[in-house]
């Protein structure tokens, strides 16, 4: 093991303990410690758990015997006995996650390996509470039926992820007020736990695509980052210590209401990152432009003829997402920025590229500059991570600070 490996392993680490009455406790950081690290032999998770080589064996076979995690092939080359991987079997459980977005609707079948099995979307200008969730219901029926009676019953629950606030911002959207209005007086929740027997979570969008990041992507070498999501409207999430923090009332790292400078001329209030930093925008300047917004889900956001529009947005966004980046490390004193968005990968490629460009120009005195770097979630991101909701509260040692470092 490398010494880069050597360190993250070491933040990464759940521990366990080998006293009597903790057998369940035990159970999940074993389980979590597969997930964090991939397949592992027993030896190997008995070290990164702190708990003895016997107990790892009894929960290993208990493990296995519940069909939550499968062997690998044995590694052989070595001095002695090969050893035997195990890893996560992606059949062991499964779960639902739902993102009501303010351009789609995503419900995606997810398994114990966090994996995508199923994907269902359905595009619309802004979504309808009156036939919506008529369409959520379709379609989570439609994937339990995928499963099958029998798998169906490894089914662990659903998670939603939707904006604090689906109907706020109507006028930049072009939304009827009434239309909007409507979703303050909706409980996401109830209403989807009303169609299934499955209990339900509900998270913010851009914490349930942070989270994704978090447990499976870029989270797992990173203690502390600034998360940045560019969908409809740009927002974020904010990771101290390899903890998402949710703030006093749910909202931070909300990046996109951050201010672009002190105002205009006339007094009034400044512009904000959402403003100028996300997809809405791009998407008017594609129409106007008479092309297909839709080219934002694969590379001709990045080809003529969309390319000349694509990089007067970013013009005019990465100098936006600079400053909110350069705040943000004065104040927290970041490891790094993780950026994603609901685009090609592509597109993120060229955003990353610019938004370095635009870093450059920013006044890094008496503050350290964070890496930034690409997300792996992309579109998926806040379905994974309300996904991940339900699997971690049945499978994690602690689901409500996701991982848990040493100290």
């Amino acid at each position: 093991m490398s010494t880069a490996d050597a360190e993250s392993a070491a933040k990464l680490r759940p521990r366990g303990s080998n006293n009597l009455g903790t057998r369940q406790f035990n159970e999940r950081v074993v389980l979590q410690a597969i997930r964090l690290h991939g397949a592992l032999p027993k030896a190997e998770i008995a070290r990164l758990t702190n708990l003895t080589a016997q107990t790892v064996q009894l929960i290993i076979a208990r493990l296995e015997a519940d069909g939550l995690v499968l062997k690998h092939a044995p590694l052989r080359g070595k001095i002695g006995q090969p050893s035997v991987p195990m890893a996560l079997n992606p059949d062991g459980a499964y779960s639902i996650g739902i993102k009501i977005g303010r351009r789609s609707l995503d419900v995606l079948l997810v398994d114990f390996a966090a994996q995508v099995r199923e994907r269902l979307v359905l595009d619309y200008q802004f979504p309808d509470p009156d036939s919506l969730f008529d369409e959520i219901r379709t379609r989570v029926q439609a994937l339990r039926k995928t499963l099958g009676p029998k798998r169906a019953q490894l089914l662990h629950g659903v998670g939603v992820a939707a904006p604090l606030s689906l109907g706020g911002w109507q006028s930049l959207l072009g939304v009827a007020p009434e239309q909007a209005g409507k979703w303050n007086a909706i409980d996401i929740r109830a209403q989807v736990t009303a169609m299934t027997k499955l209990p339900v979570e509900l998270v913010k969008d851009t914490a349930a695509a942070c989270v994704a990041e978090l447990v499976s992507g870029r989270g797992r070498s990173i203690r502390s980052f600034l998360y940045i999501y560019v969908d409809t409207f740009v927002g974020g999430g904010l990771v101290i210590d390899s903890r998402l923090r949710s703030g006093g009332s749910g909202n931070a790292g909300a990046v996109g209401s951050m201010p672009l400078g002190p105002g205009d001329a006339s007094g009034g209030p400044p512009r904000q990152l959402l403003n100028v930093a996300s997809l809405f925008t791009l998407e008017s300047m594609y129409a106007q432009a008479g092309l297909d917004a839709g080219a934002l889900a694969d590379a001709r956001a990045v080809a003529a003829p969309w390319l000349p529009v694509t990089r007067k947005w970013m013009s005019q966004a990465t100098p936006a997402l600079a400053m909110a980046i350069n705040g943000a490390a004065a104040l927290l004193d970041l490891e790094g920025v993780v950026i994603d968005g609901s685009f090609s990968r592509e597109m993120l490629a060229a955003l990353q590229a610019e938004l370095g460009v635009a870093l450059d120009r920013c006044n890094w005195e008496g503050v350290s500059r964070p890496e930034v770097l690409a997300g792996t979630m992309g579109a998926d991101a806040g379905a994974i991570g309300g996904a991940l909701l339900p699997l971690y509260a049945n499978f994690a040692p602690d689901r409500n600070l996701f991982l848990k470092l040493d100290r």
